[in-house]
């Protein structure tokens, strides 16, 4: 069961945790970033490890900040406070989207804080600008898709969550698995504190130049758990990612960029062998 903590600071951190029956702890970060972590509780919550879910600055019950703020460097010291909070010296680190950006950047700038690196549904290399040409079935769902930034009776706040349930043709391949994610949806607490920055053109990427390099150096244990049909960071990206970080392995599940909601006991699965080797 999980309980909340507020991680005192400059702003504060909203952290959801639960206890685990093992040594090990999981620090998982949500994407978005304007979304919180609550979408990514089912299935970790059903690891045996100590699970800490924050929100990161400024999204969903975390302490907002001012617009040059939303820094990656700033969420770099958020994490360390959480894990000194913790009392966790060093963690098993899992980023979800942006989370997996914002996941690499912590290893790599904090890595005898990261026992190991599970980057879920992201990448570790930029994604190219034809990265997806030739997939007819992304065109269309992503033509039929609603633009709600067209829309002027909305705040940038309800364009974010309009947006999210707008995408879910695009993030969840599995139809059965729709009316779930619906209602995941429901209840994430949406921010545009992210936004704002971003149209502004000011908003720096927590993507490290050469990051895949600079991890190989580290010698972590990485794991790439991706969805084949993920239509936001391609599958293609794995095997040139394999071949530039040696401990890197790999596990594409049967599903979209949603994978731990598309199929979440092989998410769960790919995540509990992992931390087990």
């Amino acid at each position: 069961m999980f309980r909340e903590r507020m991680v005192p600071g400059e702003p504060e951190i909203f952290v959801a945790w639960q206890e685990g029956t093992t040594d090990r702890t999981l620090l998982a970060i949500h994407g978005g970033p304007d979304w919180d972590h609550s979408y990514l509780r089912d299935p970790l919550e059903r690891l045996d490890c100590r699970l800490l879910m924050p929100d990161l600055r400024g999204c969903g019950r975390s302490g907002r900040v001012p617009e040059e703020e939303y820094h990656p460097d700033g969420m770099m010291r958020d994490l360390v406070r959480v894990l000194d909070e913790f009392g966790v010296e060093r963690a098993d680190v899992l980023g979800h989207s942006y989370g997996g950006m914002v996941a690499q950047r912590f290893a790599i700038t904090h890595p005898s804080r990261v026992r190991s690196l599970i980057v879920s549904g992201s990448s570790v290399l930029p994604v190219p600008p034809d990265a997806f040409a030739g997939w007819t079935e992304r065109d269309e769902i992503l033509a039929r898709q609603e633009n709600p930034w067209q829309r002027e009776d909305l705040t940038p706040e309800e364009c974010v969550r309009a947006e999210a349930f707008a995408a879910v043709a695009a993030n969840v391949r599995r139809a059965e698995a729709v009316p779930g994610y619906l209602r995941r949806l429901e209840e994430v607490r949406f921010s545009a504190q992210y936004l704002r920055p971003y149209l502004a053109g000011t908003l720096v990427t927590p993507r490290l130049p050469d990051a895949a390099q600079r991890i190989a150096k580290l010698g972590l244990p990485v794991l790439l758990l991706h969805g084949r049909q993920d239509m936001t960071f391609p599958v293609s990206l794995v095997e040139p990612t394999l071949e530039l970080i040696p401990r890197a392995r790999a596990v594409v599940l049967e599903a979209g960029h949603m994978l731990h909601v598309d199929d979440p006991d092989g998410y769960l699965a790919a995540v509990r062998e992992f931390l087990a080797a």
